[in-house]
C-alpha cells in the first residue's frame, strides 16, 4: 500500500500533499471530540450487547476512548491533517493505544452516520447554550423596561415621529422577539433529536446492530428512520443557520437604533465607555464600535446560511463531499452570536437613558395628533372628517412654529367650528401614553404588567433549564 491512510487499500499512489489539506477538515471539526467520543461508546457497548464484538474489546475501546478524551481535553495529544477529520484522528490514536480492538470499532458504522450523528450531538449543545443566552438577555430588557415603564419617547414609522410611546414598551418589543427566536432554536433543536447512528454509509448494515439503544444512550428521541435519509440530511443545519440569522437580524435592528439614539442628533441615550472606542484624529469622539460591529456580524450569519442553501440545492442522495462545508458555517453562526447576545447582555444594564431628551422628542413632532383626531371621532366628527380637520391644524402649527396643544380658541375655531378648544388642551404626551391601556399598549400599567409576567415566565425557564 502506498499510502497510510485507514481507507488506503485501495489506493496505489499517495494523496498529493496539497489535496491532503485541502480535503482536510480537522481545523474546524476538532471541536467535535468529545461528541465523536460519546458516540463511539455508545457504538461500542452496543456491539457489545449484540455480541458483534467481545466484551474484552469493549472493555478495551471503552477506557482508550476514556484516555484519549482526558488526554485532548489536557492538551496531551495534537490533531494532524494527515488524518483529515476528528474521526480518523481520535480513531487512529484508539487504534495505537489497544491494538486490533481500536480496529474493530468501526464495525457497523461509516464515517458518514458518524459525522452526521456527531455534528447533532454538538449542535444540541450549543442550542441549549444559546437558549440560556437568549433568556439572560431577555431578563435583562425585561429589568431595564420596569426601570423605565413610565419613560417617555417618540416612537417612529418611516423613522418619522409617529405617536408617543414608552421607553419600557420599546423595550418589551424586543424579549418578544427574542422570545420567537427561543422558539426557532428550541422547534430545531427538536427535529434534529434523532439519531443516524447505525444507517451506516447510505443502506443499514448487514449486522444485527440495535439503532434504539444507541440512540437512547445519546439521548436522542429515536433512530433516523431512512438510512439515505439519515446520512444526507442537512436540514437541520439550514434550519439553525435560519435560526441564527434572523437573531443576528434582530440584534442588528435594535443595533442601529442605539446607535441612531446615540447620536448627537437624538441624544437618547449613552453608552458605558467600556463598550465604546474613540476616534485616532477626532478626541471628541465616542463612536458606538459594539452594536456596529453586532449590525455587521449579522451579514455573515445570513451568508453563511445563503452558502449553505447553495449547496444543498444541487445535491443528490446520499452523503456527498460538499456538506463538509456545513460545520464551518453553522459553528461560526452559534459563536458570533454568542458573541453578540454577551455583548449585549454585558451593555445595557449600565446604559444610561436621557429621559429628558426622549420626553422632549416625543413631546414635539405631533406625535399626538391621532389622539386629537380619536377626540373628534368620539366628539360625533367621522373619521375622516377628523383626519382632514386635524391635518390641517398641523399645517396651522408648523406655520406658527407652535405644538398642537398651544392652539387657542380662536385658532380652533378659524380650523373648523367642531374643533374643541378643550380637545386641544388634552395632548400631553403622558395623556396621550395612559389612554393605551389595553394588552399590547404603552400605557405604563400595561408595560408593568408585561414585565411581571415575562419575570415568571423567565424564573420557570431557568428553573426548567437548571432540573
Amino acid at each position: 500500500m502506498a499510502q497510510d491512510k485507514l481507507w488506503g487499500g485501495r489506493f496505489d499512489a499517495p494523496t498529493d500533499k496539497f489535496v491532503e489539506e485541502f480535503n482536510a477538515s480537522i481545523d474546524v471539526d476538532g471541536c467535535m471530540f468529545a461528541e465523536d467520543i460519546a458516540g463511539s461508546r455508545a457504538h461500542a457497548k452496543m456491539l457489545g450487547r449484540q455480541g458483534i464484538l467481545s466484551d474484552d474489546d469493549v472493555k478495551q475501546i471503552l477506557q482508550g476512548l476514556n484516555d484519549i478524551e482526558a488526554d485532548i481535553e489536557n492538551g496531551d495529544i495534537a490533531f494532524t491533517v494527515a488524518l483529515e477529520d476528528v474521526h480518523m484522528n481520535i480513531e487512529a490514536r484508539l487504534t495505537e493505544r489497544i491494538g486490533a480492538a481500536g480496529k474493530r470499532l468501526h464495525t457497523a458504522r461509516s464515517r458518514n452516520d458518524q459525522v452526521a450523528t456527531d455534528t447533532r450531538l454538538f449542535l444540541r449543545g450549543r442550542c441549549i447554550e444559546i437558549l440560556a443566552s437568549l433568556h439572560k438577555l431577555q431578563a435583562v430588557l425585561v429589568q431595564l423596561a420596569r426601570q423605565h415603564a413610565d419613560t417617555i419617547m417618540p416612537g417612529f414609522t418611516h423613522l418619522q415621529t409617529a405617536q408617543p410611546v414608552t421607553f419600557g414598551h420599546h423595550l418589551l418589543a424586543y424579549v418578544e422577539m427574542l422570545e420567537r427566536d427561543a422558539g426557532r432554536f428550541s422547534d430545531a433543536a427538536a427535529r434534529m433529536n434523532r439519531c443516524p447512528l447505525g444507517s451506516a454509509a447510505l443502506a443499514g448494515t448487514t449486522f444485527p446492530v440495535d439503532r434504539s439503544f444507541t440512540a437512547q444512550e445519546l439521548g436522542f428521541d429515536g433512530p433516523c428512520n431512512n438510512s439515505l435519509d439519515a446520512v444526507s440530511d442537512r436540514d437541520f443545519v439550514l434550519e439553525l443557520l435560519s435560526a441564527c440569522a434572523i437573531c443576528g437580524v434582530h440584534l442588528s435592528r435594535f443595533s442601529e437604533e442605539l446607535i441612531l439614539w446615540m447620536s448627537a442628533q437624538f441624544r437618547f441615550i449613552d453608552l458605558p465607555d467600556a463598550f465604546c472606542t474613540g476616534s485616532s484624529i477626532m478626541p471628541q469622539k465616542k463612536n458606538p464600535d459594539m452594536p456596529e460591529l453586532v449590525r455587521g456580524k449579522a451579514g455573515g450569519m445570513i451568508g453563511g446560511l445563503v452558502a449553505m442553501l447553495c449547496t444543498v440545492k444541487a445535491l443528490p442522495l446520499a452523503y456527498n463531499k460538499d456538506m463538509q462545508e456545513d460545520k464551518g458555517a453553522v459553528f461560526d453562526a452559534f459563536e458570533q452570536l454568542a458573541g453578540c447576545l454577551r455583548i449585549f447582555t454585558d451593555m445595557l444594564p449600565d446604559m444610561r437613558v436621557n429621559r429628558d431628551s426622549m420626553h422632549a422628542a416625543a413631546a414635539s413632532g405631533f406625535s399626538t395628533a391621532t389622539d386629537l383626531a380619536d377626540a373628534l371621532v368620539r366628539d360625533g366628527v367621522p373619521f375622516r372628517d377628523a383626519h382632514d380637520i386635524v391635518g390641517r391644524s398641523v399645517a396651522f402649527c408648523i406655520e406658527q412654529g407652535i405644538e398642537l396643544h398651544r392652539m387657542d380658541a380662536a385658532a380652533c375655531t378659524a380650523i373648523d367650528a367642531r374643533l374643541n378648544p378643550a380637545m386641544v388642551g388634552k395632548l400631553s404626551v403622558e395623556d396621550c401614553v395612559a389612554a393605551r391601556n389595553h394588552i399590547g399598549g404603552t400605557a405604563p400599567e400595561q408595560v408593568r404588567a408585561q414585565c411581571d409576567i415575562w419575570t415568571n415566565q423567565l424564573n420557570a425557564q431557568e428553573e426548567t433549564q437548571h432540573a
